[in-house]
């Protein structure tokens, strides 16, 4: 159960896009929202829907989801499929969850980079009235963990046998999980992530080293 927060005058939004700063961006809301004792909520828009999104995206959004329930976050919102501007979105999120301070980062790496020249910031405050925008220098020396790079997702199954999962790319009644492969480039084998939904409905994603599941796996109620 979430705690009640003593200020509902205040709300903040924070802003991140695919990078390593989208961490820093959370964490730097989460010292505001503290210090104002308001609730916070975390904001990232994509024009692609989420099951087209590749491994390097989807591992993102799961360690934002996974660190907005670390910090008690009120809500991570995931716009994906997105077809209005990005302004719009930001927008049209605020209005709905009364925003009054809004988050985000100035890199040209990311999805923001019109910070930079003034016009992002100038067309989000013609947007909205009355919400200060705080704009956080990134430290640019901040490089991806994750250098492998992986080819277009396509879909797979993952089957039990007896001491192993393993990938197949055909359908099967022994297949556990349907999902999407991401094969890492330069490889003549099956390694790569592979992107699942589970019993529980939460996104999954675990390594595949020559076809087999490498590391824990959670065994789905269903397996005897």
């Amino acid at each position: 159960m979430k705690k009640i927060k003593g200020r509902m005058d205040e709300s903040i939004l924070v802003c991140v896009y695919y990078g390593p700063n989208g961490e820093r961006l959370i964490k730097r809301g989460h010292k505001l929202a503290s210090i104002l004792d308001c609730p916070l909520y975390v904001l990232t828009v994509d024009p692609l829907p989420f099951d087209e999104f590749d491994a390097e995206k989807s591992g993102y959004i799961e360690r934002w989801k996974e660190l907005c329930d670390e910090l008690d976050v009120d809500e991570f919102i995931l716009r994906d499929n997105e077809k209005k501007s990005s302004v719009r979105a930001i927008a049209e999120v605020a209005h709905n969850h009364n925003i009054t301070q809004i988050v985000i980062g100035q890199s040209p790496q990311n999805r923001w980079e019109e910070i930079t020249k003034g016009s992002f910031v100038n067309v989000l405050l013609r947007a909205m009235t009355f919400i200060d925008i705080h704009i956080v220098a990134i430290d640019r020396t901040l490089k991806s963990t994750e250098d492998t790079t992986y080819e277009k997702g396509v879909r797979a199954f993952l089957q039990k046998n007896e001491e192993d999962y393993r990938i197949s790319f055909t359908r099967s009644k022994n297949n556990l999980y349907e999902g999407i492969f991401y094969k890492e480039i330069g490889t003549d084998f099956n390694n790569g992530i592979f992107k699942f939904v589970n019993n529980d409905g939460k996104t999954c994603q675990v390594h595949i080293t020559e076809d087999i599941v490498t590391g824990k796996m959670k065994e789905p109620p269903n397996v005897k």
